[in-house]
């Protein structure tokens, strides 16, 4: 009993990092979509990127002769 619960304590205090990156990435993807939640709610309240869209297209057909 006492060779098992000496092997259980090894194996919980000396696990690797499996799996960290794995969760990192994940938290870096959670973060992303959250950047780009926010950023399509401000594109949608505010009339900015229309305006800096027409913008564009109006710079580009002022350009072509």
């Amino acid at each position: 009993m006492l060779r098992w619960w000496v092997a259980f304590e090894a194996a919980l205090y000396t696990r690797g990092d499996r799996g960290q990156a794995t969760a990192e990435y994940a938290l870096v993807v959670l973060g992303a979509a959250a950047v780009a939640m926010l950023l399509i709610a401000w594109a949608t309240t505010t009339g900015k990127v229309s305006t800096l869209l027409n913008k564009m297209v109006d710079s580009v057909a002022d350009r072509i002769p």
